[in-house]
């Protein structure tokens, strides 16, 4: 049983087929906003391409042979894109090496090992590329972007910046930022990028986690030299608030030992080394080697350090000290060629809420022609709710690209690049699913298992996994601790997935649906339910701009949801209670779409009082711990906050509207702590 695509000779400028001469492998590039994913197919589905008179293929015709049972029964071109990474790994990963320039080939491309844990502990792990010597900033600068890049990382070479070393950069969302990642990259050293808006405390954590030759002077380990892009707004060595507390830290003994690191300015470092013609070369690092050091966002608890194996215009909201500004802000616009947009400050609010779509016309992101330009709007960070999936589709329809979509993404720090989306190929309309994260993208097995592992059926709520090993974007370890790796990721399922930490379920045509955080959900009398169940039937609701949804101990049901409600309306209600209508009609949402033993067991209603960090994750944790306190009437008992959060008074509106929200609904405290 097989059927054919054929990809007309008009699509391939839109949609970057690639056409290439008699005789060579076919392949086909899906162009994005964000990054090129090339993929190349071989063996099966066999291509048969049609020549024009110049012997060039002007037509791809892909033979796709039946899908396996664990793949979805309706044809589709991504699934076998991820049949073939999956079945033959080995393969699909050679030729996608291809389109990069090796130092060193590797000897082979992937390898399956054990690793053994103090208390002989034994887990999977793997390597990909084992052998190999590869130079990112080689593969990004070299083929484009030179001088600014090999001068930084001469100077930085002079004063003793080796392959290995530990380059921490806290700088805003400037050019220099990326040249300075990609100079140390150039070096074969290791670099570890901070939020800009971090308060000291955060950064003091990273400092002290990986012990940087070169970083800023505010942490227990003291780096040999700091250098410091001068504004000439404010100018370091003037006489200031900030260069007292420089002074004063640097002044600090710490443990009978006192260190005084080597200061200069950016400017100078650079413009000497540019007099002196200082320059330096690619270092090329083992393809096992570190590349870089992520920090998760820490609302979990504390940061992980994340180890990383080492022609469109793409404009990426986010910030190079997330995930998602490294990935696709400078690597992957640079190793396809792509112009790269950087905005320094918030496009949402940095000056106004039109500052995003201004970026988007006056660069042209895509093409010339206002919003016309935009193909498509990632969606990245948490789950994406489905009404606001169809809302900006309905505007991207409007005043967008032909057939532009929006695409909602899931992913993480750990795995760096896009676990699930929906690939920008022709068909991509036909297969929208507001409600989904997407179909797995290559190299990804995900399954949905329960507690003891189990696979569930289709459709089932579960926990979120991935088989091993890993795609070669994603993480192999964390940063000097092994032993936390595998207690985070691998002891939950004795090593046979790497637990995500998300739950939810995969439908019959293998999308993807993400409800929540693991820890986040509930047991509602002997249910499993997931927050993000409930908070898609609350956001259902007409004025319901935003809502949040923890669970509470019951000594009845076991939990209870507990909501947090902010209405889109412009004179937002003061009082914490809702008016009887409103809390009517939600509870009928969430009884219709969910079930009446989903029933909720209270509303907060306030606005300003979900607390989120500084990547958009909300911060449930903390809101549960708030109701959990209200509930006995210690409204003032302190909750553990993460340094990540965006903005700390946050969750003093929350704790004010949840003392209120009891003292005027005149709650009886019936809810207990399990086990009291």
């Amino acid at each position: 049983m097989r059927r054919d695509r054929l990809l007309q000779q008009q699509d391939v400028p839109q949609y970057g087929v690639s056409m290439r001469k008699n005789g060579e492998r076919n392949g086909l590039l899906w162009n994005t906003p964000h990054t090129y994913l090339i993929y190349t197919f071989w063996g099966q589905p066999r291509l048969r391409g049609v020549k024009d008179g110049r012997g060039v293929a002007c037509a791809i015709f892909i033979e796709q042979p039946v899908h396996g049972s664990q793949f979805p029964t309706t044809p589709h071109l991504q699934d076998e894109v991820l049949r073939h990474s999956l079945q033959n790994p080995e393969e699909f990963w050679t030729r996608q090496a291809e389109h990069l320039h090796w130092h060193k080939k590797p000897e082979a491309t992937l390898r399956m090992a054990q690793r053994t844990l103090r208390g002989g502990l034994v887990h999977p792990t793997w390597e990909w590329f084992s052998g190999g010597e590869i130079s990112t900033c080689y593969n990004c600068v070299d083929r484009h972007l030179l001088h600014e890049v090999e001068t930084l990382a001469g100077a930085l070479r002079q004063e003793g910046v080796k392959r290995g070393d530990v380059v921490m950069l806290y700088m805003p969302m400037i050019p220099a930022a990326l040249i300075g990642m990609l100079a140390v990259n150039r070096l074969g050293a290791i670099h570890s990028v901070v939020f800009g808006d971090f308060a000291p405390n955060a950064l003091a954590q990273r400092i002290d986690a990986c012990k940087p030759v070169e970083a800023i002077d505010l942490s227990f380990h003291k780096p040999e030299r700091i250098v410091i892009w001068q504004r000439e707004q404010l100018r370091w060595g003037i006489k200031s608030r900030w260069n007292v507390l420089l002074r004063w830290l640097q002044g600090l003994d710490f443990g009978g030992k006192t260190t005084r690191a080597n200061k200069s300015s950016w400017q100078e470092f650079v413009d000497s080394a540019k007099a002196r013609g200082i320059k330096a070369d690619c270092v090329p690092v083992k393809s096992g080697d570190p590349a870089h050091i992520m920090h998760t966002s820490g609302t979990t608890g504390a940061p992980k350090g994340v180890r990383r194996d080492a022609g469109d215009v793409s404009f990426t909201a986010s910030d190079i000290g997330w995930v998602v500004g490294h990935s696709y802000i400078l690597y992957a616009p640079l190793l396809t060629g792509a112009s790269t947009v950087l905005y320094e400050g918030k496009p949402v609010g940095t000056p106004d809420a039109s500052a995003f779509w201004r970026v988007v016309e006056e660069y042209k992101i895509g093409e010339r022609g206002g919003l016309r330009s935009l193909k498509a709007l990632f969606l990245a960070g948490e789950r994406s709710e489905p009404t606001l999936v169809s809302m900006y589709q309905e505007l991207l329809d409007k005043y967008g690209a032909p057939s532009s979509h929006v695409i909602d993404n899931w992913w993480s720090t750990e795995v760096r690049s896009p676990i699930t989306a929906r690939a920008l190929t022709p068909h991509a309309g036909q297969d929208r699913k507001t409600r989904s994260a997407g179909k797995p993208m290559p190299g990804f097995d995900i399954r949905v298992v329960d507690g003891q592992g189990r696979q569930v059926e289709k459709g089932s709520m579960g926990n979120l996994v991935l088989g091993l090993p890993l795609a070669p974007t994603a993480f192999r370890t964390l940063w000097e601790n092994e032993e936390r790796f595998y207690k985070s990721h691998l002891k939950r399922f004795e090593g046979k997935f790497l637990d995500t930490g998300d739950a939810g379920w995969v439908d019959e045509d293998g999308y993807v649906h993400v409800m929540s955080r693991n820890d986040d959900g509930l047991n509602v009398s002997a249910y499993r339910l997931s927050s993000g169940v409930i908070e898609q039937a609350i956001s259902s609701h007409p004025l319901v701009a935003e809502c949040c949804i923890v669970g509470v101990p019951d000594e009845l049901k076991g939990q209870l949801p507990f909501a947090f409600v902010t209405l889109s309306v412009a004179e937002h209600p003061e009082s914490a209670v809702p008016d009887t209508k409103i809390a009517g009609e939600i509870q009928l949402l969430v009884r219709k779409q969910v079930g009446a033993f989903a029933s909720l067991g209270g509303i907060v209603q306030g606005k300003g009082m979900i607390p989120k960090t500084r990547s958009g994750k909300t911060l449930r944790r903390v809101l549960r711990e708030l109701v959990e306190n209200g509930v006995y009437g210690e409204f003032a008992q302190e909750v553990a906050v993460p340094s990540t959060v965006e903005v700390a008074a946050v969750v003093e509106v929350a704790r004010a509207k949840v003392k209120e929200y009891f003292e005027q609904s005149g709650e009886k405290r019936t809810m207990r702590k399990l086990g009291a």
